[in-house]
C-alpha cells in the first residue's frame, strides 16, 4: 500500500482510507467540480472538509499541499509511476482525473481541446465574472455606493452568459452528446449565480433559455445532487 502518511496533510486531517484519494474542500461552486466529477466516476475517495470559518486554508498543513490556500486539493496515492500525487486548482484536477479514468473528456484530440477550451472559458472568465457579480450583489461590495464596479462585472456576466446561451443552442452540452469536464465546471458557477447569489433577475437568467434548460438537467443528475453536498458542512 502507498504510504502518504510524510504528508503533513495528513496530520490535520487523518486518513481513514489512505489507499483512496483525498479530497480537501468545501461545497462552493469550485470545490463541487471535483466532488462531482468523483460520484460520476464511481470513484472511491475521501473527503475532507476545509472550514473557511477556522480558517483552515491559511493552516501550515493545508498550505503544505496547496501553498495557495484555495480549495480543492487532492492527495492521490496512486499518482503517475504509481508514486502518490498532490494537486490543487479546480480545472487541473478535473484534466488529471479526467485523462487518469479516460472518462468525461473526448478521446478524439481535436474534440479533446475543444472539451478544454470550454473548460478555461469557465476558469479564466465565468469563475472569476460570477464571482464579482455575487460580491457586489449579495456581499460587502452592496453597500458601494459608486456601482460603477459592479456594473462592469455585471455587463461581463451577461455577455458570458450570451457566448453559453448561443454555443447550447441544438446542443444537450457543452460538446453536443457528450458530458464532460466541460459541463461540469461550468454549470456549479451557473447554479450558484441564480441560487446562492440570487442575481438571476440582475443579469436576465430568463433571457438564456438554452443555459437554464442544460443547467436543469444538470442539476437533476444523482452524482450531481450527491456532489453538491460534498464535502458534509459540520
Amino acid at each position: 500500500m502507498t504510504d502518504i502518511s510524510a504528508f503533513p496533510i495528513t496530520q490535520k486531517w487523518p486518513a481513514q482510507h489512505p489507499e483512496r484519494l483525498q479530497l480537501y474542500s468545501l461545497p462552493t461552486p469550485n470545490g463541487v467540480k471535483v466532488s462531482i466529477l468523483l460520484e460520476e466516476m464511481g470513484m472511491a475517495y475521501e473527503p475532507h472538509l476545509v472550514s473557511f470559518e477556522k480558517n483552515d486554508q491559511t493552516s501550515p498543513a493545508f498550505l503544505s499541499l496547496n501553498p495557495n490556500n484555495k480549495i480543492p486539493a487532492i492527495l492521490d496515492p496512486h499518482g503517475p509511476g504509481g508514486k502518490p500525487l498532490a494537486l490543487f486548482e479546480s480545472g487541473a484536477i478535473l484534466v488529471y482525473l479526467a485523462e487518469k479514468t479516460g472518462k468525461f473528456i473526448p478521446h478524439d484530440a481535436a474534440q479533446r481541446y475543444e472539451c478544454l477550451q470550454w473548460l478555461m472559458f469557465q476558469m479564466g472568465g465565468i469563475g472569476p465574472m460570477f464571482g464579482q457579480v455575487g460580491f457586489f450583489h449579495k456581499f460587502a461590495g452592496k453597500d458601494f455606493e459608486d456601482k460603477r464596479p459592479r456594473d462592469r462585472y455585471l455587463a461581463e456576466s451577461k455577455r458570458l452568459l450570451t457566448v453559453l446561451d448561443q454555443h447550447l443552442q441544438g446542443r444537450n452540452w457543452m460538446m453536443g452528446e457528450d458530458y464532460t469536464i466541460a459541463d461540469i465546471a461550468i454549470f456549479p458557477w451557473v447554479r450558484n449565480l441564480v441560487g446562492f447569489y440570487g442575481a438571476g433577475e440582475l443579469v436576465g437568467f430568463a433571457e438564456f433559455a438554452n443555459v437554464q434548460r442544460v443547467l436543469a438537467a444538470f442539476v437533476e443528475r444523482p452524482a450531481v445532487v450527491r456532489g453538491l453536498a460534498i464535502p458534509a458542512r459540520g
